[in-house]
């Protein structure tokens, strides 16, 4: 009989809490702390009684019994295709705060399988603690810990945070024509510049915002959730517009972050969420470089006095200082404190990542695996700052793209494929000896993220917790 399968992957750390996954006549419960839970369940066409096709998937989270999230969608066990629910697009999932948890989860809609990209629906459900004050229950003040350099910290960060949101790509897109869009599109994702060159105008104008949706949307929640999940490194991409998009664009003329030429969240905006975020939390420390890696030239770029004026006017009036690289390195966690700066700018710093084109293209991350395994055999050193890089990168896998153009909708990613397989196996091994072996030199490290959600954060506070001792 048709049938349709789910995997559920799961991550717990935090007590009496519970996750059931369930679909018609059948059901697995998760309980097992920091584990890396991954089942398989099926929408079977016989479970659902004569001549009727859909059956609702959904989890449900508990603490002690009680219910506290449920999130559902209703899977045609025929066609695979969603129909009713609560998770049909990425913008239905954020995550949900509750009691003094947050539950972070996904769906990716998975089609029939084309270029090896999953043919099962995926779901992926972490609850952690609220992490909005974990370095100060880490770190707490006047502490010996605190005493520690800060260039021993292990930083939970999301990857590319500035494309959290469809809506400054939405107002982009508005009053563009067909030609503008092609351009936008294939500086921002070259691998997909051949497929689009070959749909027509009115086909280019109506899929354009779900390929941007699939190719180039890395975060689904709003920096105040991600910061509160436990993120704490932020690299920015400050920009304006292409010149020949804002010709024709609504957008203010101001600095965007750039992914390629799509612009994203403002830096204004940015810096403050994070100042604001800074002045609630005032054992918190927050480390953001400014990088400019594939931001086409016609993306006239800010010079030092104009990124200055942007930050002046957001830290006016607030009790911040700004650190520098010195700081970050030579500093101790409660100087930093002591100091008020609370946070550190860099730009362009040297730094080392186990990201490689060949190695992060991929569907299963087992490439990402040997990578970091190799990487730990000889560990890096005279970096400021290690980059260790969670999420896969398969939009530069062309087949990938070819699929992911012509089949493109409001649920499908191939982002948010890759998601849950690559973190079941990527966040054990550097929660293992691999991330021991990685976080052994003098210099921040970073734990990097597409869809930053609790596992993420979780295994990169235990890491800084060993790490100071």
């Amino acid at each position: 009989m048709p049938s349709k399968g789910i995997l559920c992957y799961s991550y717990i750390a935090a007590d009496g809490v519970e996750i059931e996954f369930t679909v018609p006549k059948n059901s697995v419960t998760k309980r097992d702390q920091q584990q890396f839970g991954c089942d398989h369940l099926e929408v079977e066409s016989s479970n659902l009684g004569h001549f009727k096709f859909t059956g609702r998937f959904e989890f449900i989270v508990r603490r002690d019994g009680r219910e506290l999230v449920k999130q559902w969608v209703d899977v045609n066990s025929m066609t695979g295709s969603l129909n009713d629910g609560t998770m049909k697009t990425m913008e239905d999932t954020p995550a949900i705060f509750a009691e003094d948890l947050i539950v972070a989860y996904g769906f990716y809609d998975a089609g029939p399988g084309l270029a090896a990209l999953p043919k099962q629906h995926q779901c992926y459900v972490t609850v952690t603690r609220n992490y909005e004050n974990w370095m100060r229950d880490t770190i707490p003040a006047g502490s010996d810990v605190a005493n520690r350099p800060f260039n021993r910290m292990v930083l939970p960060s999301s990857h590319d945070i500035g494309m959290n949101s469809m809506a400054t790509a939405m107002s982009l897109l508005e009053k563009a024509g067909t030609g503008v869009i092609k351009e936008v599109l294939g500086r921002s994702l070259p691998r997909a510049f051949d497929i689009i060159n070959k749909v027509g105008d009115r086909g280019v104008n109506a899929i354009a915002p779900d390929i941007i949706r699939a190719l180039a949307i890395t975060q689904k929640d709003s920096l105040d959730t991600i910061l509160k999940l436990g993120a704490r490194y932020f690299e920015f991409r400050p920009a304006k517009c292409h010149r020949q998009i804002q010709a024709v664009s609504p957008l203010e003329d101001t600095w965007y972050f750039q992914h390629g030429a799509i612009p994203g969240m403002p830096y204004k905006q940015f810096l403050l969420d994070i100042g604001r975020f800074l002045t609630e939390h005032t054992d918190e420390i927050v480390v953001v470089q400014n990088r400019w890696d594939g931001v086409p030239g016609d993306c006239p770029r800010p010079n030092d006095d104009e990124l200055r004026s942007v930050l002046n006017q957001v830290l006016d009036g607030k009790d911040i200082q700004v650190g520098t690289q010195d700081d970050m390195m030579q500093r101790s966690v409660q100087d930093l404190r002591n100091e008020r700066k609370r946070l550190i700018l860099l730009r362009d710093i040297n730094q080392v990542s186990n990201y490689d084109d060949d190695a992060n293209a991929t569907l299963t991350g087992d490439s990402m695996v040997a990578k970091l395994q190799s990487m730990a055999e000889n560990p890096p050193s005279g970096h400021p700052i290690t980059l260790l890089q969670c999420q896969a990168t398969a939009t530069n896998i062309r087949d990938v793209i070819v699929a992911s153009v012509l089949d493109s909708d409001v649920s499908t990613s191939p982002i948010l494929a890759t998601k849950p397989v690559c973190d079941s196996k990527i966040l054990p091994l550097l929660r293992g000896e691999c991330g021991k072996r990685l976080t052994r030199e003098e210099s921040v490290v970073v734990l990097l993220n597409d869809f930053f959600e609790g596992a993420t954060a979780d295994v990169a506070i235990g890491l800084c917790r060993d790490r100071l001792g």
